[in-house]
């Protein structure tokens, strides 16, 4: 009986050490799972779209010798908000990984909650400051179309090719208008996540 006890005891120290506390940490890391994997499909389906007319209004500007005048300051910005995503997208892929590290069975590979946090305070940061990139670029892509709107006039031809509205115009405002609904997703995810933390 003595022998039992013993065994009992060793069986204990060997196996990895596990709390009532363990379902919690699953429902954070089964939480950080879906929302990181959900967040970085869109942004990343959202960011490519962007990419793809960024690109595309490169290489229709090679093409034109006619420049629209402030349409190089929405592209800028366009190209700045995309660099903020492509970093929320890289985030949205920490979540996932932290999210496999909650899920551990063993407690002392799970992370900290505070730099969990962390993490997502960068989250939302990020998505702020895309949010605010996009918004500088598709302000000035909008104020070009209606600055070039109102200066055409109705029922004359035009001989001045840079007063006609053109698509690449158009697209950048396009781009702008992706990099900003991205940031969004991004930002919401992230914004939810963290409420859902603090109440954990």
């Amino acid at each position: 009986m003595l022998k039992g006890k013993i065994e009992g005891l060793e069986t204990m120290r060997t196996t990895p050490k596990t709390s009532t506390t363990a379902n919690p940490l699953r429902n954070i890391g089964t939480a950080l799972r879906i929302t990181g994997w959900l967040s970085l499909w869109l942004q990343l389906g959202l960011g490519a779209v962007s990419g793809l007319v960024l690109l595309f209004v490169f290489s229709g500007r090679n093409f034109t010798s006619e420049a629209t005048p402030g349409i190089g300051f929405s592209i800028f910005w366009a190209g700045c908000g995309l660099v903020a995503l492509m970093l929320n997208i890289y985030l949205a892929f920490r979540f996932t990984r932290l999210a496999r590290r909650f899920r551990a069975v063993d407690l002392s590979h799970h992370p900290k909650k505070a730099d969990t946090i962390q993490i997502v305070r960068w989250s939302v940061i990020v998505g702020i400051a895309g949010l605010l990139l996009n918004l500088f670029g598709a302000g000035a892509a909008i104020g070009v179309l209606i600055s070039k709107a109102v200066a055409l006039p109705q029922g004359i031809a035009v001989y001045e090719p840079n007063r006609i509205i053109r698509a690449l115009d158009v697209f950048v405002a396009a781009a702008n208008i992706n990099g900003l609904t991205a940031h969004f997703v991004g930002m919401v995810a992230a914004l939810w996540l963290f409420s859902w933390l603090h109440r954990q």
